[in-house]
């Protein structure tokens, strides 16, 4: 076991949830419970840069070491697509969730810090009455699973050794930018089950109650993408390549 690839994932889970949640959280529709501080507001674009930019960015540091996963979707989607060793999946996804769940816990703790505070659904992802757009489960889960498999068409194609090398963090990183503009009105977008389960486990009553979407969908979308991804799109010569980072 790699421990210092899973200290990558870690870490760069952490940072994915504290730099995108806290962009939701802190920025996204902020106004001063005391009446004090400044209002903020980046709305739904704001967001959906900083979940971009957080990857692109985890990418480029840590992907050296670990592939620059940060997501157990990715993971699965990169083992059925013959790009990375199924015996070391379990170990990444739990560094992941680890991960996810420290960067929502300083962001609990910095949230907190002002008088009045509500937290809210915390950043969650959620269906019917915890989606911003109201959307139904059929809904959530329809776009959880075509973005997710998306996502790792992406990431797959981006990282094959015919590929431009160095630039897959920057194509990554869009991607995941588009994919929570398409998708925060619908389910706050996931695509991610580490993502998803941190804030949720901050929020509690029925962000946790409806987690098991935001695993089941996004992992279905990923090994959705990775065999669309073997049957039509790979070339031979990508076989052998290893992960996000190359």
């Amino acid at each position: 076991m790699n421990v210092k690839a899973l200290g990558a994932e870690f870490v760069g889970t952490l940072w994915l949830v504290l730099g995108g949640c806290g962009a939701a959280v802190l920025a996204a529709n902020f106004v001063s419970p005391s009446g004090v501080g400044p209002d903020v507001n980046i709305g739904y674009v704001g967001v959906a840069l900083a979940f971009g930019l957080t990857v692109l960015t985890g990418i480029y540091a840590f992907g050296h070491v670990s592939g620059g996963h940060f997501n157990p979707a990715v993971t699965v989607g990169l083992v059925v697509g013959k790009r990375f060793d199924p015996k070391e999946a379990i170990g990444y996804i739990v560094a992941q969730v680890l991960g996810g769940i420290l960067g929502a816990a300083i962001l609990f703790g910095i949230a907190s810090g002002v008088d009045g505070w509500d937290p809210g659904s915390f950043a969650s992802n959620g269906y019917d009455e915890w989606s911003p757009g109201r959307y139904n489960l059929g809904s959530v889960m329809l776009v959880e699973v075509v973005l997710t498999a998306v996502f790792v068409l992406v990431i797959l194609g981006a990282t094959a050794r015919s590929a431009s090398p160095g630039f897959a963090g920057i194509g990554i990183g869009l991607c995941l930018t588009l994919i929570h503009l398409v998708s925060i009105p619908v389910s706050n977008t996931s695509v991610n089950p580490a993502r998803s389960t941190a804030p949720a486990l901050f929020a509690g009553g029925d962000q946790i109650a409806q987690l098991w979407v935001f695993w089941l969908a996004p992992l279905a979308g990923g090994v959705l993408g990775a065999l669309v991804h073997l049957f039509f799109l790979q070339h031979d010569e990508e076989e052998v390549a290893q992960s996000p980072a190359g």
